[in-house]
């Protein structure tokens, strides 16, 4: 029996601008997703029989890159993660799963978690038809905070690269890790609409925005000089400008169109108590997060505006054996 976990993430800085080659910031969180294989009489997922085609990111794990061949296995899954909410939760399944398949195959070697942000990113492509951003698997398997960008971003540790060959053309990032100063005083507090955020939709709709008012491309360049403000804010350990550029990222992600009702509605019940607030991921649903030094707090009032609250420390510990 092998036991792995990886973390989800959340996005500080730079959803959606990323897609225009500005750099995005994430940080891993707490909670995660934890896969445990054990070798069986039939292949069993979850207490039912495993159907690869339903579970793409399983299924392209044990049978593409790994080409296992091994006896049946039984694969039961946790998720401490709101799922469809812009949390990387298939992102840390597809990282989890790598980790415990290597650990059965390989007991010796130790897990190269470079190696798996690519087998994760892989997993994501094959299951997204081709389309696939590094950013969640990176910062998944790797932890703490990754920079992902179209070039290498100064002042941070490059790590490696990826490409990935798309339906629009061949596509290339930069993933690098930033450090992150010792802050024992704040958390980010993750508030769950309960609506799922449509990641296809919400980039598409802002293309289709720019294509119809090209002046909104001002507000892509502004989150890309926002988060690398942002950056440089949080290797510091300067919390209150990051929350400042927090802030601000959220008023320019207003502007292209890709918050919602209830991001808003969240945001406004915890801003007084935060140092910042924004959307967090592609938006239209999924969650909000608050950086703050009252977690407890934040967490009442996100649960009394309707939410589903979710506090981490910020950088958690990458992906791993148990």
């Amino acid at each position: 029996m092998v036991t792995a976990f990886a973390p989800g993430k959340c996005i500080l800085f730079g959803e959606h601008a990323v897609v225009y080659g500005q750099p995005a910031v994430a940080v891993s969180i707490d909670a995660g997703v934890e896969v445990t294989i054990r070798e069986s009489n039939s292949w069993i997922l979850e207490g039912m029989p495993f159907e690869p085609s339903r579970h793409p990111h399983i299924s392209h794990i044990i049978d593409d890159i790994f080409d296992y061949t091994g006896r049946p296995l039984k694969i039961d899954i946790k998720s401490g993660l709101f799922s469809a909410a812009g949390l990387g939760s298939s992102a840390a399944l597809s990282n989890s799963m790598g980790a415990a398949l290597h650990h059965l195959v390989n007991p010796d070697e130790p897990l190269d978690l470079i190696s798996l942000a690519r087998i994760g990113h892989s997993a994501e492509a094959n299951a997204q038809k081709g389309r696939a951003s590094p950013t969640d698997t990176a910062t998944s398997a790797l932890g703490g905070c990754v920079v992902v960008s179209g070039e290498r971003v100064k002042g941070t540790q490059h790590v490696f690269d990826a490409t990935l060959e798309t339906p629009e053309g061949s596509r290339s990032w930069s993933i690098c890790r930033a450090s992150l100063p010792q802050v024992d005083d704040t958390w980010i507090v993750l508030g769950f609409t309960g609506i799922g955020s449509p990641t296809g939709r919400m980039v598409a709709g802002v293309a289709e925005l720019i294509e119809r008012d090209p002046q909104k491309m001002d507000d892509i360049r502004a989150i890309g000089e926002i988060t690398s403000s942002g950056l440089a804010s949080l290797s510091k350990g300067d919390m209150e400008s990051v929350g400042f550029a927090m802030n601000s990222c959220h008023e320019k992600l207003r502007n292209i169109g890709v918050s919602c009702p209830e991001i808003e509605s969240l945001i406004s019940a915890v801003e007084n108590h935060s140092l910042g607030t924004k959307l967090t991921g592609a938006g239209g649903g999924g969650c909000m997060v608050s950086l703050t030094r009252h977690p407890r707090r934040v967490a009442e009032c996100i649960e009394i505006a309707g939410g589903k609250p979710l506090v981490s420390k910020l950088g958690s510990e990458g992906a791993r054996i148990l």
